[in-house]
């Protein structure tokens, strides 16, 4: 497969590294910012983008634009799904996005959804989300906290809704809190606590290195391929597991 590599920092390099080791070729290599035309894809099949919140749709529309299917890793740009999906449909490629490429992460995420399927059955028990990252990360929470959020929304039945700023006194109990610290160089970290009076129970997944995002951010694009739609990592899974 040929890839295109729409962010060239850290993660786009050890995306380069994992690529190459699994036979692909790199067609192109862009930096935050380099405009993205035909010429310039030199053929790519498939472009892996991990730019900006500020970039990363105006860089879907232009792969999209070029006819190129997009594995997305931006966080931050979700609420503008709707007019992506749009693009994505009338030039007929594909795209495949999710706040964590990380296999693992993934799996967690069905594990949040199923604890707070049965947390929620059980008077007493209160849920938290909390994330850690470097102090470079731009956006807070992170996406994957968002998305763990959302899980136990659509689950924990007595939390209604996100509460991600700080909190500088009572919290509704209806409110879900979600919190973040940017901290060094950590690569990600989050947790979710089910608190009562009597005891606890922590989920927590650590990402160790780039290469867990980077490995996965490469198998999406070995799956994407030639199909064409909008899709998310939960799709890669499935296939995995039938």
């Amino acid at each position: 497969m040929n890839i295109a590599l729409v962010g060239y920092g850290k993660m786009g390099r050890e995306i380069e590294r994992l690529a190459l080791e699994r036979g692909h070729t790199i067609a192109a290599r862009l930096d935050i910012g380099e405009a993205i035309t035909t010429d310039i894809l030199n053929g790519a099949d498939c472009a892996i983008e991990f730019t900006t919140p500020g970039a990363a749709v105006a860089n879907i529309h232009a792969l999209a634009g070029c006819g190129c299917s997009v594995v997305a890793g931006t966080t931050g740009w979700y609420d503008r799904l709707g007019e992506v999906t749009e693009s994505v449909t009338r030039h007929k490629t594909g795209l495949l996005y999710s706040p964590n490429f990380s296999i693992g992460v993934n799996i967690f995420f069905r594990i949040v959804r199923e604890a707070s399927r049965l947390f929620t059955t059980v008077d007493g028990y209160d849920v938290a989300v909390h994330e850690l990252h470097h102090r470079m990360k731009l956006d807070s929470p992170s996406g994957t906290a968002v998305k763990i959020a959302e899980i136990i929304l659509e689950e924990f039945k007595r939390k209604k809704r996100i509460q991600g700023e700080t909190q500088h006194g009572a919290i509704a109990p209806e409110d879900l809190h979600v919190s973040s610290t940017r901290v060094g160089a950590v690569t990600g970290t989050h947790e979710v606590l089910f608190d009562s009076q009597w005891d606890s129970v922590e989920l927590t997944h650590t990402v160790k290195q780039r290469a867990a995002l980077a490995s996965g951010a490469v198998l999406a694009a070995e799956w994407l391929g030639k199909r064409t739609g909008i899709y998310t990592f939960d799709d890669v899974l499935e296939s995995l597991f039938s």
